[in-house]
């Protein structure tokens, strides 16, 4: 499905709102544009109007007394009413003549010594006339104002209710708009929380937040302004066409012609704006990483003085995005305005040459209402054509931010399930398991081993040995290539990943904090943990002594990743987050390795207490933390070399006893 398509379904999911607001926006257009015809009735009928056949009449409403005698219009002439001589009122420059006969041809006028001079081609003509003094204009005009003031009336109402309209459809497009993006945000961020973990190995967070925000806000556009805009310029414009051909056929015939050159104009513009803005939005996506992971990493940065080799990195990406903006900027800047300067101008060459035709056609009479209605209808046409044209940029803009955003959401993820299962007892097999984080390339290779319930596993080896990978494979973070995982004999894979991680709970060796406070920090608001048992979690794990002189207590803010508080501390309020869900089955990843040995000591005193009936693993590089575990696994690349307990690998002189060796004599050294 293309993304125009795409687009169009989310906004058929709020189509009540819109099709209100085209509704509107019709009534709205049609009001507007009913005032140039009403302007040219003024002009022609009312005030042009005392040009028009008068006759001489004994009564009559809209008759006018001149020189003793009564003439009213013939428009206004009743059938009861009797007509006698005909006259007829004619302008010449700038003095009105009344003339007591019928014209026998109009054409070019000349007044000398009270006497009419009329021209036309070779013909001539000529009639004695009277020139009209300005209280005798004045009284010819007097029937024309009550209808004029009555017309003005109209034209007026028809404003007010177009403005009231528009604002009516306005603010239900932009409702609809913001409804749609709010809807879409929520399906993005629905499905950021769908994708596996190895998705965001491979794509920065700056660049997801991109499109969370500055994609969909570029959609956003799409909907608030480019959609109203192009739906009300082909309201405008189709009224106006209209409008024109109630006038006159032959010239919005000619008028026609701005339709076609349009659509080719926007074929051109889109071929390289979308072009340019795949660049600029891909650019924008690099820099919001760049900047993620120089803020996540500035202290690396400074204490290493990469800050010239960051900036470097940072202006080329900037430079990169600077220039297509430009080569899109100076795309605009060709088109869009003078496009509509150049179609402005044709039409009205257009416009000129035909009305100049038809003013040397004899037989044709042309109103000077008419030439009125025709310039403002042609003046308004062209301001939906800058609206449209103005807006493509935006629109290229938010088709490319669409594509983005519609590419992360066609992404293959797994539905959050809901699902409640019982608690686990705790068995976990790892039967034959191999798992590559890239097709091919195994970093565990037949892994075989069995954790009974109750029982505390120690994963040790060197870095890269697989101990994280393990784990990363029993929260289902991943699933393993060959082999399977199984607790209390189910197979993980046959649970869905967020059941099976109701029952577990982890410790990372670099503990991640959320804004809020360190209780909040604790039941991750989960309305089931209660105050009390929060309070028990951070008891449990001697928080007491190290939280004592907060002035808030547990009610202490804290910032993004727990800035304000020491590595001991984070990894305190991390532990007791484990331990207030109360899992079956326990993880701690390097749990102690960044904590201090006296709140190691704190630590370690407390999960005596809490290993009872929680079978727990334990990832370490501090081989005396685990002295006590039922059961060490020793890994070398991927692979198990040893299995059993402290005093029976110390036994066998392998890999364990030379870790061991090597860290008892580092410890004598140091000491």
């Amino acid at each position: 499905m293309t993304t125009g398509k795409r687009l169009t379904r989310y906004a058929f999911a709020y189509k009540k709102i819109i099709i209100a607001a085209l509704l509107m926006l019709t009534i709205s257009v049609g009001t507007d544009l009913a005032g140039p015809f009403i302007a040219k009735n003024i002009i022609d009928q009312h005030i042009l109007g005392i040009e028009s056949i008068w006759y001489e009449t004994t009564s009559g409403k809209q008759a006018v007394s001149y020189e003793g005698k009564l003439y009213t219009r013939e428009k206004y002439l009743s059938r009861s009413e009797q007509k006698g001589k005909q006259i007829q009122i004619l302008q010449v420059g700038s003095k009105f003549v009344f003339i007591d006969q019928k014209l026998e041809f109009d054409g070019k006028r000349s007044l000398k010594d009270g006497e009419l001079v009329i021209k036309k081609g070779p013909k001539k003509a000529e009639y004695q006339a009277k020139t009209l003094k300005g209280s005798d204009i004045l009284t010819f005009y007097q029937p024309e104002i009550p209808a004029i003031f009555q017309l003005l009336a109209i034209y007026f109402g028809l404003l007010v209710i177009s403005a009231i309209f528009q604002y009516g459809e306005r603010f239900l497009l932009q409702k609809s708009a913001n409804r749609i993006i709010q809807k879409m945000r929520e399906d993005v961020y629905g499905q950021i929380q769908r994708l596996p973990i190895n998705y965001f190995d491979n794509l920065p967070a700056g660049k997801v937040v991109a499109r969370i925000t500055n994609d969909t806000e570029a959609i956003r556009e799409l909907y608030v302004t480019v959609l109203a805009t192009f739906f009300t310029s082909a309201i405008y414009i189709t009224g106006i066409y209209v409008a024109l051909f109630i006038l006159n056929v032959k010239l919005a015939a000619i008028c026609l012609l701005l339709l076609p050159i349009l659509y080719v104009w926007m074929l051109i513009y889109r071929k390289y704006a979308s072009k340019y803005n795949r660049v600029i939005r891909s650019r924008n996506s690099d820099i919001n990483a760049l900047i993620n992971e120089s803020i996540q990493g500035m202290n690396i940065i400074q204490a290493f003085g990469r800050e010239k080799e960051t900036k470097a990195d940072f202006e080329k990406l900037n430079h990169e995005h600077f220039t297509y903006q430009n080569k899109l900027l100076s795309l605009n800047a060709l088109t869009s305005h003078n496009l509509v300067g150049v179609l402005r101008n044709l039409i009205f060459v257009a416009f000129i040459w035909y009305f100049g035709g038809q003013a040397l056609n004899t037989t044709t009479i042309l109103s000077l209402g008419m030439l009125y209605a025709f310039v403002d209808y042609i003046n308004r046409l062209f301001q939906p054509v800058q609206g449209i044209v103005n807006q493509l940029a935006n629109l290229e803009q938010a088709l490319v931010a669409g594509e983005r955003v519609f590419k992360l959401m066609d992404e293959p993820g797994e539905n959050v399930s809901s699902e409640r299962i019982k608690r686990f007892n705790g068995n976990v097999i790892f039967d034959h398991v191999s798992f590559g984080y890239k097709e091919g390339e195994y970093v565990l290779k037949n892994i075989d081993f069995e954790a009974k319930q109750g029982e505390t596993v120690a994963l040790v080896g060197h870095t890269g040995s697989g101990k994280s990978s393990i784990m990363n494979l029993l929260f289902r973070f991943y699933d393993c290539q060959k082999g399977k995982i199984t607790i209390d004999g189910n197979d993980i894979e046959s649970i869905p990943r967020q059941s099976i991680r109701n029952h577990m709970g982890i410790v990372l060796q670099d503990p991640y904090l959320f804004t809020g406070t360190i209780s909040s920090n604790v039941n991750l608001n989960n309305p089931s943990i209660t105050k009390e048992m929060v309070e028990k979690a951070l008891s449990d794990v001697g928080a007491e002594k190290v939280f004592k002189n907060l002035e808030n207590g547990y009610d202490e803010p804290v910032l993004e990743k727990g800035s304000t508080l020491s590595s001991g501390q984070r990894q305190l309020i991390s532990f007791a987050r484990a331990l207030a869900f109360d899992p079956a089955i326990l993880i701690l990843d390097e749990a102690t390795s960044s904590i201090d040995t006296e709140t190691e000591a704190l630590i370690q005193e407390a999960m005596e207490v809490l290993k009872k009936g929680r079978t727990t693993f334990i990832i370490a590089h501090r081989l005396s933390t685990i002295r006590n575990a039922d059961q060490i696994i020793v890994l070398d690349r991927g692979m198990i070399v040893e299995k059993g307990t402290h005093e029976e690998l110390m036994e066998k002189k392998g890999k364990y006893y030379q870790m061991h060796q090597i860290q008892q004599g580092s410890t004598d050294l140091a000491g």
